[in-house]
């Protein structure tokens, strides 16, 4: 599962990229870099944290997540360059940040801060650049139907329905992720490398001055650029990147000197980003190891036991499931079987965000 970071130059992008992985990636006013920084991002789960207090284990493991921060020498003066798009096109969905802070130390690259602007320039780019694939595949089609028997039309013309239709709502201003489209018109479109189609976090990067207004500017750049497929975060990157270099206890100290909400808008933002890529976690408990096991939303109990291991999956009888809270409540599995909240679950349960699982298999 990757996600990968855009954004104008000077948004605050190596700054997020440094706060969500707690790394050290160059920061700098201009940036020459060819290659992308890529990092592993664990996504905050405060049911591990409640079970891991309960059952005191050895290990504890979160699910995570890699985030990918291209370089700004992707986007020229001619629009995004084609390999940058091609990479960004096998991402699983898009980190989006608009600069929405004042710095006199670090010009925006237009001028003047206008982040309602931006985010309208850099979607409008990628807009382009998928109306230029479409373009050139329905040439293709063109040229094939020309040369290819009749009884081998149709596919070619069920390809060239589904990109008229793209072709359309893209110059009717409307990204293909905001699309609503049948399950064989979704596989029909996986063939293609359409930037547009990916989920989007699109994270408002304000300034220190701006903390105390980060829900209303949520709300205002949700109403204005929200959607389906989309997601808005307002975070104060620099504050977000120096807290992340913190012990967790100083952290939250910090944060509470500042009178910055206890739940972090970093962490909200990750969660946001995990949950745009589909995905749920459930959980399994012990003295050895409390952990969040990712798997996408709707997969049932079987599917969900082989993220654990493949063998389980193969030889997979059914689960023992409980609610992590009620878990938490009763205080042990025991008390959790003597109160009924330990149930069974055969191959058809669909698993839920939060549930407990015990997987009992044989091979």
């Amino acid at each position: 599962m990757e996600l990968g970071i855009i954004g104008l130059a000077r948004s605050g992008k190596s700054s997020l990229f440094n706060a969500v992985t707690r790394g050290r990636a160059a920061i700098g006013t201009y940036s020459s870099r060819e290659e992308p920084n890529v990092g592993v991002v664990r996504v905050p789960d405060p049911r591990v944290d409640a079970l891991a207090a309960l059952f005191k284990p050895k290990k504890v493991t979160y699910a995570e997540v890699r985030w990918v921060d291209y370089p700004v020498a992707g986007f020229t003066a001619e629009g995004p360059g084609g390999r940058f798009l091609a990479d960004l096109a096998g991402m699983d969905a898009l980190v989006h940040v608009v600069r929405a802070f004042e710095d006199e130390a670090v010009p925006h690259p237009l001028v003047n801060v206008d982040p309602h602007r931006d985010v309208e320039a850099l979607e409008l780019e990628l807009a382009f650049a998928d109306l230029a694939l479409i373009e050139r595949r329905l040439a293709r089609l063109e040229a094939e139907m020309r040369s290819v028997k009749a009884a081998a039309r149709g596919a070619l013309e069920r390809d060239r329905e589904l990109l008229g239709t793209l072709q359309r709502e893209l110059e009717a201003g409307r990204a293909l992720r905001a699309l609503e489209l049948s399950e064989e018109l979704r596989k029909q479109l996986a063939q293609y490398q359409f930037v547009t189609r990916l989920p989007e976090l699109l994270v408002v990067n304000i300034g220190e001055s701006d903390l105390a207004r980060a829900a209303e500017v949520e709300a205002e750049f949700a109403q204005r650029h929200g959607g389906r497929g989309v997601a808005v975060s307002a975070l104060c990157a620099k504050i977000e990147a120096e807290l992340a270099a913190l012990e967790p206890a100083e952290a939250a100290e910090f944060r509470l000197d500042l009178g910055l909400p206890a739940d972090s808008p970093l962490d909200r933002a990750i969660r946001g980003s995990y949950e745009l890529l589909g995905m749920q976690s459930f959980l399994t408990a012990g003295e050895d190891e409390c952990r969040a096991w990712p798997v996408r939303r709707g997969a049932l109990a079987p599917e969900a036991a082989g993220r654990i291991h493949s063998d389980l999956e193969r030889g997979f009888i059914r689960a023992e499931v409980a609610r992590w809270d009620e878990m938490v409540a009763a205080g042990s599995i025991a008390e959790l079987r003597r109160q009924g909240k330990l149930h069974t679950e055969g191959r058809g349960y669909e698993v839920q965000d939060g549930d407990v699982l015990n997987v009992l298999f044989n091979l």
